[in-house]
């Protein structure tokens, strides 16, 4: 397993064995077969994110992999079973013991790389255009970091609704990526100015803002949405936490509205539940196009977190024991 020991740089963690933990009652155990790596797990590690779990620990908050044991008191579980475990810590590992209700079955439709990334990403995105946004057809969107998990989620997402999806990244390849997921325009954001570009592709302003990126760019993205648009507060993959002018919300009669899908999963575990298994039907119809992960052992997971954080890989990245 891979055990950050203190917080700190992302290459001060350590590759180390354990005995197995025994089951308790009421618990399960996975053998991994992938986990997903995420930002998210980078901030913790370095002692940014604002929960701090007790040291030592391992990171890692999504996982696929195949139920090799059962403990008792535990119904409708069986060894064998293909699962998505959601673990918040824990993930980098070659098992990992959880409650029944982290599980989720998997569909054969879906790869392990797909399975070990996709759940946080797409959730967020779903949650975000169909709970909180309200999203219809036809609307136009622009995603900022498009080219990462979680922009390329919203892309795909997006675009499965029928909204008219502009993406924004800063490479190449992150921008063909967004493209082959159903974006039909895009933007550099190393040349272009995106409020004035996405102004343009949209016919004069647009609909909705994705931002997982936050920083600079923002206070000037919500100046590109039309009358009643929405901007929608993912996260801030950049580092800096923008400063969205009030002025510009009031004109136009603009919305912000904040996007936690973590938060409200643990506070609406049914309706969750539920969301869930839309996005796997969505999936399984070929509605949605998750894209399979770059892979790094487990020996390789601070290369593979600094390669994510500093956006340097397009798409999705997980680690294979």
């Amino acid at each position: 397993m891979v055990q950050c020991q203190q917080f700190g740089p992302l290459r001060d963690l350590r590759l180390v064995t354990v005995e197995s933990p025994p089951l308790s009652a009421g618990q399960v155990r996975v053998a991994v077969a992938a986990a997903g790596v995420n930002f998210v797990d980078a901030l913790i590690v370095q002692g940014r994110y604002q929960i701090k779990p007790a040291t030592p620990f391992v990171p890692g908050s999504e996982v696929v992999g195949r139920v090799s044991e059962v403990g008792a008191d535990v119904p409708d579980v069986a060894v064998g079973d293909r699962v998505v475990v959601t673990t918040w810590i824990g993930g980098f590992a070659d098992e990992v013991v959880a409650r029944p209700a982290q599980l989720l079955a998997v569909p054969d439709e879906i790869t392990d790389g797909q399975a070990a990334t996709f759940l946080q990403s797409y959730a967020t995105a779903w949650f975000a255009l169909r709970r909180r946004a309200d999203a219809a057809a036809g609307q136009r969107l622009l995603v900022l970091g498009a080219g990462g998990g979680v922009g390329l989620a919203a892309v795909d997402v997006g675009a499965a609704l029928g909204l008219r999806v502009i993406a924004a990244a800063s490479s190449a390849d992150k921008r063909a990526l967004a493209e082959a997921r159903g974006a039909e325009a895009l933007i550099d954001t190393s040349t272009e100015d995106v409020k004035e570009r996405a102004r343009e592709l949209g016919g004069g302003a647009v609909d909705l803002v994705y931002d997982p990126v936050g920083g600079d760019a923002a206070a000037a993205c919500l100046r590109a949405l039309d009358e009643d648009g929405q901007y929608l507060v993912v996260g801030f993959a950049s580092g800096p936490i923008p400063q969205l002018p009030a002025n510009q919300v009031l004109l136009r009669n603009r919305r912000v509205t904040g996007v936690d899908w973590g938060a409200w999963s643990a506070t609406h575990p049914d309706d969750n539940r539920a969301m869930l298994g839309e996005i796997l039907d969505a999936v399984v119809a070929h509605q949605l196009r998750p894209t399979e992960p770059s892979t790094f052992p487990l020996s390789r997971a601070a290369e593979a977190l600094e390669a994510l954080s500093t956006r340097r890989v397009a798409g999705k990245v997980a680690l294979v024991p």
